[in-house]
Parts: C-alpha cells; structure tokens; sequence
C-alpha cells in the first residue's frame, strides 16, 4: 500500500513529563486511524506534531511528497471580521466551491454564509472549522474531537461522509460509536509506548485485553523469578566472581521488569450513603422561550425517584436551558417546578469551573472534602478518589496550570461528584473525556442511588447509562421515549418507514377530490424510478439486517468484521438517501 506518512521514533517531553518516546508508526492510502490514550498522554499534542504546529525532541516525521493535509484542531482560531464562507476557504472561494460549502455548511447547522465569525458560538466556530477540513480535499485528514458540538444527526452524516470512498484520516475521539463505525486502525498511547491495532474499536478491545492478559501473566512470572534470585543475591558473598557476574546483570534488568504495573481496576466505586426522598421533582407546565424561539411549552412531567433520564436533540433545541430553569440558574416564563426538599444537586455545565491555577490538584478536591462517605463505616480519601479516575499520586501533587483540556473535565467532574449529591445533573460530561474515564463514570452512574439526568450526544454512553429519554425536537416540542438512544433510534426508522408506506398506500388511491387541479402527474421516467426505488430500499434493508445479525452473532473473522462494519454506515447513507427520494416521489400525485 501507499504510505502517506511515516513516524520514526518520535519522543516529546514537557520539562520532567515524557509524553511518549521512540514511538514508531505509518498511515497507509485508504487507513482510517483512530488514536486512543488517557487524558494527558498526549494524543492533541501527537495529532498537532504532525500537523506541523508544535515542535518534538528526536525523531522523524515523513509524508509522502506532494501530500496535502488537512488539520481540525479541538480550538480552531479565526479572523473575527471575517464571514463564514471566507473562513471555509481561505478568501479563495469560486461559483463551485460556495454550492457545495452550502451543501455541507447544510448538514453542519450552519446556514448564512456571509456571518461574521465573530457572532458565532465557540461550536458553530468548531463546525465551520470541520467544514474548511473537508472541503479542501486533504489527502489525509487529521482530526481532532471531531465530532464536539455536533448534535446526532451531524454525528451520523460525519460518520457516513468519512467511511465512503478511500479516505484517509487519523483522528482522536471518545465517541466510541464513531470509532467503531469510521476507523479500521486502532493506535494507542499507553505508558510512553504505542500500541497498533488492525481493526475497528470492538476489534481493538478484544485484542488490547489479551495484551493486558500476556503483560500481567509476564509480570507475574518475573515477580515470582525475582524472589528466588533476591534470596540467591542476599546468600552470596559481596565479592562475587566472573561466573556469577551475568547472572546479577540478569537480575537488575528482572526486577526492572517485576516492579512494572498493570493498571487493574477491578474495585467498582459504589456509594450506599446516598438518601433521596420520594419526592423529587415536579415540572408544573413550564414554558421558556428567547425571543421567538420556544424552547418548552406548557411543558408538564412528574420526575420518579431514583430514575436515569437522557435528553437528546439537535443543537438550539433547548436541552442546557432545561437543566437551567429546573436549577433556578434561569428564571421561567410560566409554570414552576416544585423540587422535593431531600434533593441535592450535583451540577456539571457545559462551561466547566474556572480553577485557581497555582493550587496542586489534591488541594482543589481537599477543599470541598478530605473523603467521601460511602456507607457502612466505609469511606475514600480525596487522593483514593482521585486515583480511582486515573489521576496517580504523581499527578495529584501537580499544578492545575499543568493539565491538559481533558484532565481539568475529569477533575471538574471529581469536584462535583465529592460533594456527594443525591441528584446528578449533567450537561455534556463526555465531551473531551477518554474513554477509560468514560466507562469509570458509566460504571459510577450504573451503581449510583440517587437519580441522573443526562444531556449527551454519545450514543454508546446514553446506551449504557439512561433508562429513558425526553427528546427534544424543537419549538417547544418534547417526546417521552421509555428506552434507551439505540432503542429510539430503531423506533424512530421504523415509525417513518411505516409512515412512508401509508403515505404510499395513499397516493395510490384513486382521487375522490377533483377541486385541486394543480398537482401534476406523476410522468412515465417517475413511476418507474419511484418501482426501482422500493425495490432497492428492500434489498437494502435486507442486507443491513443481515450484517447486524452477523455483527451480533459473534462473527470471528476479523476481515469479514471489519468488511460488514465499514459496510453499514455506507448502507445507511443510501438508504437515507433513496427513503428521501421515494418520500418525494410519493408526494407527487397520478
């Protein structure tokens, strides 16, 4: 294969932190590679190396020539004063260029072309970066938290957009859905080392585990080796003679290797010393609009005790001021909510908590408490809790000046979380979280006895932690949905593709009202695109629930999962596609 880029035993340090060292790697034409690491293991600062916009200690780094390369940074800068459609091309745009900017600024949920930058939030900023990235055509994409600020439906045409065709792409995200659906790579930054996978993110699991497994198994060994030669050592005379000299170098580098750590977390963080009464809250036909732009309207629901609620919708819909008014942050138009008074809230926003950036990291959880109460005489020290969310003794006694973007999101959620609340009201918790933190909070919340309401657009994390869903559709518009995001997803296709088929059954009828005379006939070329169309929609679908029953029934053929799992985001695209075009179609009258 072609290789469009090549790292050759890259090192980069801050200071006395080494990030990684003589790591090696090669991104060939057609990969999709996802890179995956701990917060503050480096992986922005890995992504922004290559991209050319931060220097690195030793190393080399080679693209292939004449290699164009397209970088989405996790905080793009811009021109204030300058619109939108110069930010997406550079003041280089022709006729061509600007329809299809419009095509994909569309799916984005950016709309005026000509708005200066200046007015735009910090992810419509983000989007408008994502759209400068595709539509210059990079040979290889590199992406940074692409996926921040979409909503799912930018989510699910992001990920149908990047798995079509022979791109390119390495990219850093938590979304592990996204992961699993885009990449067919798998990089990982662990202790200073990088780890190559050859599949997608369920394939990358699998194989990581057995890695972990033969590591310890290894550690165990040498461990067990180590106290026999430490007697031996201990027994020996101090002058010991040539004979015996290899076997005490063997012995240092054993016990190098002995004293190394798996990370093993077995211990599930449970609190039993959470009480919250039968009353939680009540949301009295509560009404909030900003302007024009309603957001709930006359909008009622008796919330239940110990319940784990999900709000998903597009972006403007309303979901962050929800959380507002029911924590008196924003007053209400109409209507009230009447809150229990044994609730306690635990609030992590969106904006994050500004820190004092000289204080140790240790002293800013110690300032809200020494340890948290976990029932039964039981309890965990401020440093316990801080190392159970992958925060080690070394990096307790930082500064907070030191951490990176991801590490400042897992201490702001330890703050919230040490003040052991009853209620946990959280607004985007995933967003620049890695994934190892991610499933402590997933596992956290599973175990929590209080309630959740949860504002996420990461499916795999909403999957694994709501019950149910209040979907926001926009103009004051609210679903209650009794199940989880996949479950509503399913529903929602099948409630329009049976929607759909009324439609159709309908325009097939005979005419009774000849007063609307307007309607143009279906022509000859649209019925029998309109007959290709559900014929192809059928075997579509046929085939996508033959891959799903596949992926489902525990296929081992690592090629044949990596074949059907690029398969199903393309399938979806079409079939998205071809739906839209036979809805069209079945609205024209014969």
């Amino acid at each position: 294969m072609n290789a469009y880029l090549d790292v050759q035993h890259l090192t980069k340090t801050f200071g006395a932190l080494t990030l990684f060292e003589d790591i090696s790697f090669s991104i060939s034409e057609g990969q999709r590679v996802g890179l995956v690491a701990k917060n503050g293991m480096g992986k922005s600062t890995l992504l922004s190396i290559i991209a050319g916009h931060e220097g690195y200690d030793s190393g080399e780094i080679t693209f292939r020539r004449d290699l164009k390369v397209g970088f989405l940074e996790q905080t793009p800068r811009f021109d204030p004063d300058e619109s939108v459609l110069d930010a997406c091309f550079n003041h280089e745009g022709n006729d061509e260029k600007v329809l299809r900017a419009k095509q994909v600024l569309t799916q984005l949920k950016i709309r005026d072309l000509y708005q200066p930058m200046r007015q735009l939030s910090g992810g419509q900023q983000k989007r408008v970066a994502l759209a400068n990235v595709l539509l210059t055509d990079p040979d290889l994409l590199i992406l940074d938290e692409p996926t921040n600020h979409l909503d799912l439906d930018m989510i699910e045409w992001l990920e149908g957009y990047l798995a079509r065709g022979n791109r390119t792409l390495l990219m850093v995200t938590h979304d592990r859905f996204f992961l699993d659906r885009v990449c067919n790579s798998i990089l990982e930054l662990d202790n200073h080392t990088l780890y190559a996978y050859r599949g997608n993110y369920a394939y990358y699991l699998e194989k990581r585990q057995h890695r972990i497994d033969v590591a310890r198994a290894e550690i165990i060994r040498a461990n067990n080796l180590y106290r026999r030669e430490l007697e031996w050592m201990r027994r020996q005379p101090q002058a010991r003679g040539h004979k015996a000299r290899y076997r005490e170098e063997a012995f240092y580098e054993l016990q190098q290797k002995a004293r190394q750590r798996i990370e093993d977390r077995q211990m599930r963080l449970k609190s039993a010393n959470v009480y919250i009464g039968s009353k939680i809250f009540e949301c009295q036909y509560v009404s909030k609009a900003w302007g024009d732009h309603v957001m709930l309207d006359n909008f009622y629901y008796n919330f239940a005790r110990f319940e784990k609620m999900g709000i998903v919708g597009n972006n403007g819909t309303g979901k962050s001021t929800f959380l507002k008014l029911l924590l008196g942050i924003e007053p209400v138009d109409a209507g009230r909510f009447d809150i229990g008074d044994t609730v306690r809230f635990g609030y992590f926003s969106q904006e994050g908590l500004q820190f004092d950036e000289q204080q140790k990291v240790i002293d800013v959880v110690r300032d809200i408490a020494d340890y948290i109460d976990l029932g039964g005489g039981r309890h965990f020290s401020a440093s316990q809790f801080l190392q159970h969310f992958q925060f080690t003794p070394e990096q307790q006694y930082n500064y907070v000046y030191k951490l990176s973007g991801g590490e400042r999101r897992k201490l702001y959620l330890c703050t919230v979380l040490m003040r052991n609340p009853n209620f946990l009201v959280l607004d985007e918790p995933t967003n620049d979280l890695d994934i190892q933190t991610l499933q402590i909070l997933e596992e956290y919340l599973a175990d929590f006895p209080g309630c959740v309401i949860v504002v996420s657009h990461d499916r795999y994390f909403m999957d694994k932690v709501v019950d149910h869903l209040l979907v926001f559709k926009g103009d004051g518009v609210i679903q209650d949905f009794p199940g989880n995001y996949t479950q509503y997803r399913e529903w929602s296709m099948l409630q329009s593709k049976e929607e759909a088929e009324k439609a159709g059954k309908s325009e097939k009828q005979p005419k009774r009202d000849y007063r609307n005379t307007s309607k143009r006939k279906m022509t000859y070329k649209e019925k029998m695109e309109f007959a290709r169309l559900e014929e192809e929609i059928a075997q579509l679908e046929e085939e996508q629930a033959r891959i799903e029953a596949a992926l489902c029934g525990g296929e081992s053929d690592v090629a044949k999962i990596t074949e059907m799992s690029k398969r199903l985001p393309v399938l979806k695209e079409l079939l998205d596609e071809k739906s839209m075009r036979w809805l069209e179609l079945s609205e024209i009258a014969d």
